[in-house]
């Protein structure tokens, strides 16, 4: 089904959600969607930004502080990347697996610019410097979705991944976006319109389950219970980093909080 389908030759007047569930699952979950989703932010955009923005002058303490939440981002992005690649395998449908193979090529890329980011600002091995600046709690929540993925545990890695840790980079990214150097920020804008689609995809697939199995409702509370404190851990050392006045940390907190508490895991 081509864009056009939904209504008027314009691919802009395209709204998915005027199809059906099944026509709609077929189209937002394929790879076509995906091609004129990110084009528009690929095209002429090496490394997340275009080629003529010229790099900024930071000083020396704000430039460590954006190396370090570079790294952390890093973090995040590989914990996606290894996450959708492995999940790809037990999805439970093939327009599953579709999306989650979008969603690598995605979290690769995500990776690649945000390393690529870090080279320019004169880091000379960002592995390294990864390694040596994670944030303890992301390094945590990194490994329980990965322990979620090698279970096989569909609904916790699809809750742990797509939701949890899509919710966590776009409310930070968002937040990182207004204050950032034009080249970050246009990095930045370009992953954040990727994240929306992941999240999406997180959301309406545990939203039914959630009307199917009440069960599923109360293991992902208490999957959530764990996690929080993982990701506002994550939150207030970011946000520091930044240099962020503590009540901006707070409100980021509740902005989260708020949008997990959209699937009504209170």
């Amino acid at each position: 089904m081509s864009p056009s389908a939904g209504g008027g030759s314009d691919p802009d007047d395209f709204d998915p959600h005027d199809l059906e569930p099944g026509d709609f699952r077929d189209e937002v979950y394929s790879f076509e969607f995906w091609f004129q989703a990110v084009d528009g932010y690929l095209a002429e955009r090496p490394y997340g930004h275009r080629v003529g923005i010229s790099e900024p002058a930071l000083d020396p303490v704000r430039r460590e502080a954006l190396i370090t939440t570079l790294c952390n981002y890093c973090v995040g992005e590989t914990a996606a990347l290894e996450g959708a690649s492995g999940m790809v395998e037990f999805a439970p449908n093939r327009h599953a697996k579709i999306f989650l193979a979008t969603q690598v090529a995605d979290e690769a890329r995500h990776l690649e610019v945000f390393l690529r980011r870090l080279i320019d600002l004169g880091v000379e091995d960002p592995e390294a410097e990864i390694a040596s600046r994670a944030n303890p709690s992301l390094l945590r929540f990194k490994e329980r979705l990965l322990e979620f993925v090698a279970g096989r545990d569909w609904d916790a890695a699809v809750f742990a991944q797509n939701v949890v840790l899509e919710t966590m980079e776009n409310t930070a990214f968002r937040a990182h976006e207004t204050t950032a150097d034009p080249i970050t920020a246009e990095i930045l804008d370009g992953v954040i319109k990727d994240e929306r689609r992941h999240l999406g995809f997180g959301e309406n697939d545990l939203g039914a389950r959630l009307m199917r199995d009440p069960g599923v409702r109360t293991r992902l509370t208490e999957i959530r219970a764990e996690l929080d404190p993982l990701v506002l851990g994550t939150f207030e050392a970011a946000m520091g980093d930044l240099g962020a006045e503590a009540d901006r940390r707070t409100a980021l907190g509740r902005d989260y909080l708020t949008a997990i508490e959209r699937l009504g895991l209170a």
